[in-house]
């Protein structure tokens, strides 16, 4: 049987990794398409941006303004994803405060973070930190929700059969809720990170010297719209590169647990 499958699969691979060369020459034809119609002046070719992404790089320009997007981005999502995870394992046994926290909780999640933005430079300045403010106001309330979710989803009958067996609080949070719920919480690190580098670009279109943000900031004043599509491609790399990090964390906490259809496995 296995011997049937692993051909199978590595045949599943090769035509995804075939669909997605596929789609990236079609995003590249429209976008020449684009650039024929419209002009270079409007719409930069993608040869001109692949020349002018490596001669950032080389200059090392970009990388030192992705390295400052990148480190508020991560502190952002540090901060607000810590307390996102905790709150939901500390509030599992008291479902009333859940159910009195949960309107202003949903309220949170759909407030418009970006008009938060103005306040957070006029409270923290025009530095890191207004940056890291907007990215934890996303980060918080999508990991909350999504641990929240893990929590709730938890069999309780095998809490009540650890806790007739003698288990502690400590011990069930630590061995059945937290282990449980971990999927759940990687999977709203996977849509928050995401948001998070979005939003701290955001914040430095607003008001920043340095930061990607910064840079499609800089090019589209001067119509500079090949500037503009190097940056956007480098925090569209930020965002892969993140995402790739978290699928690869999980497989490791998570190396335990066999997939539910061999057929179906995406890991490398």
């Amino acid at each position: 049987m296995s011997d049937i499958a692993a051909p199978t699969l590595h045949s599943k691979r090769w035509r995804r990794h075939c669909d997605h060369a596929a789609v990236i020459v079609i995003i590249l034809a429209l976008w020449s398409l684009a650039t024929w119609r419209f002009g270079t002046y409007w719409v930069s070719s993608p040869w001109a941006v692949a020349i002018r992404f490596v001669e950032m790089i080389a200059s090392g320009e970009l990388l030192r303004h992705a390295g400052y997007t990148l480190t508020e981005a991560a502190a952002g999502t540090l901060i607000g994803g810590v307390p996102a995870v905790l709150l939901p394992l500390l509030l599992r046994r008291h479902p009333v405060m859940v159910a009195i926290l949960d309107p202003f909780m949903v309220g949170g999640y759909g407030a418009p973070k970006l008009a938060f933005a103005p306040l957070f430079i006029v409270w923290f300045g025009i530095g890191m930190e207004s940056k890291i403010a907007l990215v934890v106001s996303v980060v918080f309330f999508i990991v909350y929700f999504a641990t929240l979710g893990g929590v709730r989803a938890l069999d309780a009958k095998l809490v009540q059969t650890a806790q007739i067996m003698g288990a502690s609080e400590q011990q069930v949070a630590r061995s059945i809720v937290l282990p449980g719920a971990v999927p759940a919480i990687f999977a709203g690190f996977r849509i928050a990170v995401p948001y998070g580098i979005a939003a701290a670009v955001i914040a430095e279109l607003i008001s920043a010297n340095r930061g990607l943000g910064y840079l499609v900031q800089n090019g589209a004043m001067n119509f500079d719209t090949t500037g503009v599509f190097a940056a956007v491609l480098m925090a569209t790399l930020l965002v892969h590169a993140a995402v790739w990090l978290m699928n690869a964390l999980e497989a490791r906490l998570l190396r335990w647990r066999p997939p539910l259809d061999p057929m179906m496995e995406t890991g490398p």
